[in-house]
């Protein structure tokens, strides 16, 4: 034990009164010492602790042992993590605290060990001799178990724990002696496995708590009922985009569900693709929020706001055209090994505030939208906390169904408050006509009433009636795709952020499903994934790249299913409700103040799953603490600056649109209209000025490894030494052999 616990010494035990004869430890008072801070540490609460922050230490515990110690624990020296033997010393040893097993440590070269018949010591060839004495005439047997007792037998002598506490004897075992009857070799156990669970599969074992590990295979129907429930908790982020993107560029109902049906064939092809070419992690590729800010600048530009002719065509394929280049430089990014390079900088201090900068910076949208009809957007977001915070913990059937089905269980409830409404003539204004609330601005009575009766009526999209049953969605559906160099250097930009997004995705997952953090390449591997992903998103026109859905994290949380083939199957069911014209209709009908304020709690979502990735680091240091807070008041503030430069903005469009305006008529005059207008949209994006702030103070301010929190990636060599890690990340072998040549890709 460190210096101060309140171990016993087995020498004082055996000094005891009565001619010398050896007595048991019962029948001496124990002895009282002052309190002294203890310094050692549970290992059990070091793992658990370790697999919280993410923390790998090239120590087996990181405490110093005492003088008394060195004497009594027999040459266990915990600072190395190994038993020494007759002063001798061992290769040392590390122990993933996280994973709670030994690994080599690469970097020493281990000696070869020679047994010398004569004494029978195992010993190196060339040993290094210890500092200190260590005591060779006793014969002890000391266990330092899973709770970080040291329990001493020494022919029958009572154990005690480190409280004091009599512990009853246990006979002692016979053990092994020398050749020659000398004294027994000493030994020394820990309980790397506290619970005595070995881990099955080559070392690779299921997760506490998980039902479904992530090469788990459950069978045919849970396999459906798990993916369809992943989904499920996942529709807000896939499906909901449409709804504010699609009406803001002009387009109709009928483009709305046909864009929502493209983004469910996309998202469905680019999960599989992601699960058998990418990290192989169980992460659903979708249209993320991360290029709902970009597009929202982009179709606000100036020479946009009076087009009225074929406008949601227009803007589509300029939208097409950005994310096919900002797409190639993000597959270039991660098939060349430069994303390698950039996750030396990436630490969870620059992730944390980036993430949490993409959720925010939706608040002008969020409730001024849903504020439009308050009888059906608060009880949403009521019923959606209740269901996500308080009856969490309800179980019906063996399902905490109000926690996995928060959403969707709330959309239907609320959609059905809403249908009755609207029929029970709640909307009904006298003179205006409920199924074309935009002809009614025409009429000045019903001028007042048509913002309410569009936002709030369940009857007013004509969907349904123009959607087709069947429809395939198809590439360029819209046009062929416009390439300007102002959208294209924004998209850029953007997909680096989003770069930064998924690498905190993949890292917090791989921890809830018990896998090794992946490596810098397996990390480039699935960023030039979602490069090449991003780049069919374009050419099918969903509007938006595909990437990892950050909130992915949250649903592997609830759910407790990881396993990989559950995400594919449900991906294939969203390639068939693709096909189903009507399918995308009937989400295009849900009024827009239902829509807005579920990405009110989706949004907040996503600020609390990049908040926690300061998990990882030392959240309460100074310099953290300052840094993120700085990066996201800076994130807030700058881009409000450049968005007040708009005046003509503010009289044209919606308030909650003007913020996206920005671009046009920003500060920033360089005498190239391409390059203003590329400066003053990234300037007021908030996710990008707070990802640049972070970046750089988190990279030019000194602070350690553990206090910045550096993503510890495992090494290339534990790839090829411990097979369980190469089998959650490795490519399938006929795609590996194609790609043996990119050994930078974790092939």
């Amino acid at each position: 034990m460190a210096t101060g616990s309140s171990s016993i010494s087995l020498d004082k035990a055996e000094r005891v009164k009565g001619g010398g004869a050896a007595t048991r430890l019962g029948s001496v008072p124990p002895k009282i010492e002052p309190f002294v801070p203890r310094f050692d540490h549970n290992p059990k609460e070091l793992k658990s602790w370790a697999k919280k922050t993410g923390f790998v230490s090239d120590y087996s515990w990181g405490a110093e042992t005492s003088a008394s110690e060195k004497n009594d624990s027999s040459g266990f020296d915990l600072e190395k993590g190994l038993y020494l033997r007759n002063g001798g010393s061992s290769p040392k040893i590390e122990i993933d605290p996280v994973l709670g097993r030994t690994k080599p440590n690469l970097g020493i070269e281990i000696e070869p060990v020679v047994r010398n018949e004569r004494d029978g010591a195992v010993r190196g060839e060339n040993q290094r001799r210890r500092t200190w004495d260590e005591p060779k005439d006793d014969e002890r047997k000391v266990r330092l178990n899973g709770n970080g007792n040291l329990n001493a037998n020494v022919n029958g002598i009572v154990n005690r724990n480190a409280n004091g506490n009599e512990v009853p004897a246990v006979a002692p075992a016979a053990e092994p002696k020398k050749e020659d009857g000398g004294v027994a070799e000493r030994d020394a156990k820990i309980d790397v496995y506290p619970n005595d669970e070995e881990p099955a599969h080559g070392g690779w074992r299921r997760p506490s708590g998980m039902k479904c590990g992530l090469r788990d295979n459950p069978g045919f129907v849970p396999l459906i009922y798990y993916g369809l429930q992943h989904y499920l908790s996942l529709a807000g982020s896939l499906v909901f985009i449409p709804l504010i993107i699609v009406p803001a560029m002009g387009g109709t109902d009928k483009d709305t569900a046909t864009v929502i049906s493209t983004m469910l064939l996309v998202s469905g092809i680019t999960t599989i693709m992601h699960s058998y070419f990418g990290t192989r992690l169980p992460l659903v590729q979708g249209s993320s929020f991360v290029y709902l800010a970009p597009a929202l600048v982009i179709m606000n530009a100036r020479e946009y706001r009076n087009l009225t002719e074929h406008k949601f065509r227009h803007i589509m394929r300029e939208l097409q055209g950005a994310i096919i280049v900002g797409s190639i430089f993000q597959s270039f990014l991660g098939f060349s090994g430069l994303m390698s390079v950039f996750l030396r900088l990436i630490n969870p201090v620059v992730v944390a505030p980036t993430v949490a900068a993409v959720g925010l910076a939706f608040f002008s949208y969020g409730f001024p939208q849903a504020g439009s009809c308050v009888e059906i957007s608060i009880p949403q977001i009521f019923l959606l906390l209740v269901f996500a915070l308080y009856l969490r913990g309800v179980s019906i059937l063996g399902h905490r169904v109000f926690r996995i089905y928060a959403v969707p269980l709330s959309i239907m409830i609320i959609w059905t408050y809403a249908f009755f409404l609207t029929a029970g003539g709640a909307y009904n204004y006298k003179g205006c006509s409920p199924d074309i609330p935009s002809s009614n601005i025409l009429i000045n009575a019903c001028r007042k009433h048509a913002y309410t009766m569009k936002h709030c009526r369940t009857d007013v999209s004509n969907a349904w009636k123009t959607a087709a049953w069947v429809r395939i969605p198809y590439p360029f559906q819209w046009g062929i795709p416009i390439f300007h160099l102002r959208t294209s250097m924004i998209m850029i930009i953007v997909s680096l952020v989003a770069s930064v997004d998924s690498v905190g995705t993949y890292h917090s997952t791989s921890l809830r499903v018990n896998s090794k953090p992946p490596t810098p390449g397996i990390v480039s591997r699935g960023i030039a994934m979602e490069g090449f992903c991003s780049i069919l998103a374009g050419v099918w026109g969903s509007g938006t790249g595909s990437t990892t859905l950050t909130e992915n994290v949250h649903t592997i949380d609830i759910t407790k299913v990881a396993s990989r083939r559950a995400v594919e199957v449900g991906a294939v069911f969203l390639i068939f409700f693709s096909f189903l014209g009507k399918v995308g209709a009937i989400l295009a009908s849900i009024p827009l103040a239902l829509a807005a304020s579920l990405l009110c709690f989706m949004w907040a979502l996503i600020v609390a799953l990049g908040l926690s990735t300061l998990q990882y680091s030392q959240t309460a240091s100074f310099r953290n603490i300052t840094i993120v807070g700085v990066s996201l008041f800076l994130g807030l503030s700058i881009p409000a600056y450049f968005q007040q430069y708009q005046p003509e903005a503010s009289s044209i469009l919606p308030s909650y649109f003007v913020p996206y305006a920005a671009a046009s008529n920003g500060p920033v005059h360089t005498g190239s209209k391409q390059l203003d207008f590329a400066i003053n949209a990234l300037m007021s994006l908030n996710m990008v000025v707070t990802l640049l702030v972070a970046f750089v103070l988190d990279n030019t301010v000194p602070g350690s490894r553990q206090e910045r929190g550096v993503y510890i990636w495992s090494r290339a060599e534990e790839v090829a030494t411990d097979p369980s890690f190469f089998s959650d990340y490795a490519l399938p072998r006929k795609v590996a052999k194609c790609f043996c040549w990119a050994k930078w890709l974790g092939v």
